[in-house]
């Protein structure tokens, strides 16, 4: 009998969500001079996105497989994609519009942002529309300047399109031909470019633009030839501290510190995704987890989206309050009394967003869903 639950995996998750965390308090903060000295700690945590990219291949591939022309059509496809997705996008835009507004409304170089600028950005966030340069209301060519993050959603939008409209209807074969030739993209392109490594998507720039739907259009058919092997070969399930190996070694990984050159950390990066990565959530899917340990990880698994898609706008506060002159901390060699906070505060925020925002909602539209496609 198949398992149509992965409990390991949804924790997995929240271990990488929370190291992207960790990432953007302290590289992002070293990126706007907020730490006087230089900080390698978590360096390569951004690459808990592609860890995202691939596991969301694995989920919907082990999940949607069989049900493609029997009991799922496009529409019905798409619909369950916006009601996982869409309600947390949303609370994400609204975070971001009410931190712009608290930090006046302007620019990282000073410039004043008009108030029809921000709700134009904030219309374009909320249909996860990407904004161009010209409307970019931070002036660091963000695509979702509200809401940074949100730039790998957009892309997970475009990965579940590309799933139902496409990727489900290959072969094995096919998917595996595909599979390889992305890893070709995805490495030339690493190795290639001048600054080199894997970390776009973020950004209006095309080359940028282009790094991240490389990542994307590697990792999610990559998780889904996955399934459909894990699936054919219903590998043996694995008692005992599966959860806790897997996310030593994703922590390990992710927190990685800088190698020093270009080249190296570039090597290090397409390792993890083409390597790493797939062993740690293959692992996962064969691990068992039961009793309390099945609820703690299963929890860490529910917060793990609410806590990618609204952290960001606390970590915009955090580096203006923590840069701006006259603060409490000015002087001190590293602020990390308010960076802890600000890690604290995010957790609160997304357990919050979760249990009293997520999944009520997403329990309704649900039910709604179901009522009308009985009708």
């Amino acid at each position: 009998m198949e398992r149509t639950r992965y409990d390991i995996l949804d924790g997995l998750r929240g271990v990488a969500a929370l190291m992207v965390l960790l990432y953007h308090v302290f590289n992002d903060a070293k990126s706007f001079f907020v730490w006087p000295t230089p900080v390698n700690e978590f360096y390569h945590s951004f690459l808990g996105v592609d860890f995202f990219f691939i596991l969301s291949g694995f989920v919907m591939g082990y999940a949607y497989d069989r049900q493609w022309g029997n009991s799922m059509t496009l529409g019905g496809f798409i619909r369950r994609r916006l009601i996982r997705l869409h309600p947390m996008v949303v609370m994400g835009v609204v975070l971001g519009a009410i931190a712009f507004l608290i930090q006046g409304c302007t620019k990282w170089d000073g410039t004043e942002v008009s108030m029809q600028a921000l709700m134009l950005a904030t219309l374009l966030g909320l249909f996860m529309i990407p904004s161009p340069s010209s409307i970019e209301v931070r002036g660091n060519t963000e695509i979702f300047p509200l809401n940074g993050p949100h730039w790998s959603l957009f892309f997970e939008y475009i990965g579940s399109l590309l799933y139902g409209l496409l990727l489900h209807r290959l072969s094995t074969k096919w998917l595996r031909v595909w599979v390889t030739c992305s890893i070709v993209s995805i490495a030339g392109f690493a190795l290639l470019t001048e600054d080199g490594g894997i970390a776009y998507g973020w950004s209006s720039e095309p080359m940028n633009l282009l790094g991240g739907a490389l990542r994307m259009l590697y990792a999610y058919p990559m998780g889904l030839l996955m399934a459909r092997v894990f699936r054919e070969r219903q590998p043996k399930p694995i008692k005992g501290h599966v959860f806790l190996l897997c996310s030593l070694a994703l922590a390990i990984l992710l927190g990685f510190p800088s190698l020093g050159s270009k080249d190296a950390n570039t090597i290090f990066q397409l390792v993890c995704i083409l390597s790493f990565f797939p062993t740690i959530i293959w692992f996962g899917a064969r691990g068992i987890v039961s009793g309390w340990r099945q609820k703690a990880v299963s929890f860490i698994g529910r917060l793990s989206y609410p806590l990618y898609a609204t952290h960001f706008p606390l970590i915009y506060l955090y580096i203006t309050w923590v840069g701006s002159d006259g603060h409490p901390y000015e002087g001190y060699s590293q602020p990390w009394v308010p960076a802890l906070l600000t890690l604290v505060a995010s957790v609160l925020i997304a357990t919050l967003c979760l249990l009293a925002y997520d999944e009520p909602l997403r329990k309704w539209l649900n039910k709604k869903l179901h009522s009308t496609s009985r009708q």
